[in-house]
């Protein structure tokens, strides 16, 4: 009789390697800092799937109801993999392995971002909102403020690495490439990447997905992953739930905080989470909701695949049909079963079985002895002609296929193939459409200066954007080399710190020969402290791109994201610096409009010069990548500009006047030389340039550090006629996107 062998066929809904999913052409997508996502139907769309997955729900959940569901559902689905772990262990040999290593691929897209998308919630037209400052709070946490590479997502890719499974995991939007995780792995942090690029439509769904998240903890399947390797990474870091410092508030503290800051500032307060129809408190619920609904299915879909793959005639059949469409090109002239190769694997695109069962009762494979097959040794040797054709770890799969086989007679009958997931359900037709709608381009800085203070554009704002900071970046190298107080013509090994304790020293001197030199008068300084409000109530705007999860915690934004956390107050309203600098101002007798909004653009009392260069900060802000030496120089220059003197005379000016002086002290002390702002600053530029490959020659180093002049220049470009000439005859390059 003939042999029959267990094929067990991958899900076909689940096309690792053939058509492009939604989810992951959204994962990837989302992950560009500088991406644009249209208004309109993508909203809908993002609106429409959210409610389609939670569904209805009945009565009003309070948030403890929730929490409490999630919780206890993550908990009783953790003892699934752990029994699944358990009948491994008595499996084929490298069960548990197998077990591992999908549980870790398909925990991948959510691992590496946990936590990303929080990113946009904080924006220059919110950075005073209570809380906007416990949502930043939360993020720090997960970004490991004040650390390189010490994110949550850092944490993952340490694992990855240490399973030998990161070829696709850096840049994170690679792994939308990775054709070993399921595309329904990619669905909820695709979903979420997508909203946090839109932080203005869904706040309180981002935060009640988010404690959904935290309220769960680690991923069930990572269970047998930790369990297996319990010191392969930080696992605190991975399990959002957790506390990350001392003394700070676990994950899912701090998420609860913030949502409940949130529902008590929204009209009627805090309570039943199912208030009225689309307020916050439904909102916050409908997040949670599809947030919990998403993570069931994920995980039954997961559980399935890993209890399929504990036989090895699964990841054979996987693998054939993911090599099938490269294989079916060769092969015409060898024939199995009386049918060529080619052809079997054209078949195997859609169906493996066949050809797994031809395979094991041909002369290729030697039941249960891996060693003696020549679908393992001859073919794949050296001189054989499928050399290199499999890599290691495929071979390893053939290996367990093989040795699972029974030695002699009637093979198992075939078993029927497990549950498996349905179609990814994921439609956005917006992703792939123009936008609907350029939008219109600012009037003026007034206008842009409103509109630039939250994180979503249109094209049209896009561009005013791109063309601002090209002819503010053109002044600013006009006549650079003949400029005074400028950075040395070239950069030095021995990086800037030499060079910025010079410029403190020279600050100080300053500040003594100018000691007699009468201060303004009350006037005077109530008038420059007004029209110094556009630029300082947005302090840190320049910064705003290095909020993204990749920057904010790589080994040159990390420090730069620390500065934008200490600018808003390291998440206390006590500290933060635009609510210290309104006070000033109350003191002074001047109440304005909240920041981001119109009025305040309109305020007559401000003049149309005082917006120049914030409309700067706002629009540079928005380009982490594609100005980065810029931004770098900015940072430099701002954190630098006012140590050791400007600060110090403004201190004396205000004392004099009877105003209070918190502002400008604590600018002077975080700023400082030595382990402040201005260090991390000139430190980050030293990052920068010398990670810049020698290969390139100096040639491109010197390009980078004129790119890093002109942006330390842009604080206080030239005004000239001809410095201006420059500007208007700068041309922004067409923007694509």
């Amino acid at each position: 009789m003939r042999r029959r062998t267990s094929h067990t066929s991958p899900p076909e809904a689940q096309p690792r390697g053939g058509t492009e999913s939604t989810s992951r052409t959204l994962y990837a997508k989302a992950g560009d800092p500088e991406g644009s996502f249209p208004a309109g139907g993508f909203v809908q769309e993002i609106r429409a799937e959210l409610r389609r997955l939670a569904g209805p729900h009945d009565g009003t959940p309070r948030l403890d109801d929730l929490v409490e569901q999630a919780a206890t559902w993550a908990g009783q689905d953790r003892e699934r993999y752990r029994s699944l772990m358990e009948r491994a262990s008595s499996g084929p040999p490298g069960a548990g392995d197998v077990l591992v290593r999908r549980a870790a691929l398909g925990c991948a897209p959510l691992g590496l971002a946990s936590g990303a998308w929080l990113q946009w919630l904080s924006s220059p037209g919110n950075a005073d909102d209570a809380v906007v400052l416990d949502i930043l709070t939360l993020y720090a946490s997960d970004v490991g403020v004040g650390h390189p590479r010490a994110s949550r997502g850092s944490a993952y890719l340490v694992l990855l690495r240490h399973l030998l499974l990161s070829e696709n995991a850096v840049p994170r939007t690679r792994l939308a490439l990775e054709r070993r995780i399921a595309d329904g792995a990619f669905y909820l942090p695709a979903l979420l990447l997508g909203m946090s690029r839109r932080p203005d439509d869904f706040r309180p769904e981002i935060l009640g997905a988010d404690l959904c998240l935290r309220s769960a903890g680690l991923p069930p399947a990572l269970t047998l992953v930790r369990q297996a390797h319990p010191a392969a990474t930080d696992w605190t870091a991975i399990d959002p739930g957790t506390v990350r410092q001392a003394g700070w508030r676990s994950g899912a503290e701090q998420s609860r905080v913030a949502v409940e800051a949130l529902l008590d500032a929204a009209p009627g307060g805090r309570g039943a989470v199912s208030r009225p129809a689309g307020g916050d408190a439904e909102r916050v619920a409908l997040g949670f909701g599809w947030a919990l609904a998403a993570l069931r299915r994920w995980s039954d879909d997961l559980h399935a695949e890993l209890d399929a793959s504990l036989d090895p005639a699964y990841e054979m059949a996987e693998l054939l049909r993911i090599r099938s469409r490269e294989g079916s090109v060769y092969h015409h002239d060898f024939t199995l079963q009386g049918r060529s190769l080619s052809e079997w694997l054209k078949q195997s695109r859609t169906d493996p079985g066949p050809l797994l069962e031809a395979l094991a009762g041909s002369r290729l494979v030697k039941p249960g002895r891996s060693s003696a097959s020549s679908l393992v040794n001859g073919l794949v040797g050296e001189r054989g002609p499928m050399f290199r054709v499999f890599g290691p770890e495929d071979l390893s799969v053939i290996r367990r296929w093989i040795d699972a086989l029974p030695a002699g007679g009637d093979g198992p009958a075939a078993v029927p193939p497990p549950a498996v997931p349905g179609p990814d359900p994921l439609v956005l037709p917006s992703l792939q459409a123009a936008p609907p709608e350029q939008g219109r381009t600012p009037s003026g800085l007034r206008e842009a200066y409103h509109l630039l203070q939250r994180r979503t554009d249109t094209p049209a704002l896009r561009r005013f954007a791109l063309t601002y900071v090209h002819r503010w970046l053109a002044r600013s190298r006009h006549g650079i080399d003949n400029g005074e107080l400028q950075l040395p013509e070239r950069w030095s090994p021995e990086g800037l710190r030499p060079w910025l304790a010079e410029q403190h020293d020279r600050h100080g001197r300053e500040f003594e020969e100018n000691a007699d030199v009468p201060v303004p008068s009350r006037e005077e300084l109530i008038d420059s402290t007004l029209q110094l409000a556009p630029l300082t109530l947005i302090d840190g705007s320049w910064l705003q791109g290095f909020t993204d999860y990749e920057h904010a915690s790589s080994e040159i934004g990390h420090s730069l994201f620390e500065t934008y956390w200490d600018e808003l107050g390291n998440g206390e309203v006590k500290l933060n610096h635009p609510l210290i600098y309104r006070q000033v101002l109350a003191e002074m007798g001047i109440e304005l409009p909240p920041t981001g909004t119109p009025e305040f653009a309109r305020w007559p009392g401000l003049r149309e010069s005082s917006f120049e260069l914030p409309v700067y900060w706002l629009s540079i802000g928005r380009f982490p990548q594609t100005f980065m030496p810029e931004v770098l120089g900015l940072n430099l220059a701002m954190e630098l500009s006012g140590v050791g003197g400007t600060y110090r005379r403004a201190r004396i000016a205000l004392r004099k006047h009877g105003f209070s002086t918190r502002f400008v002290d604590i600018h002077n002390t975080i700023d400082n030389v030595a382990s402040g702002h201005s260090a991390w600053a000139a430190d980050a530029v030293d990052t920068y340039m010398a990670a810049l490959p020698s290969s390139r020659g100096t040639g491109a180093q010197a390009r980078a550090w004129g790119r890093v002049r002109a942006g330390y220049r842009s604080l206080n470009p030239p005004r000239g006629f001809w410095a201006r000439q420059a500007a208007r005859r700068a041309r922004a390059p067409r923007d694509s996107r």
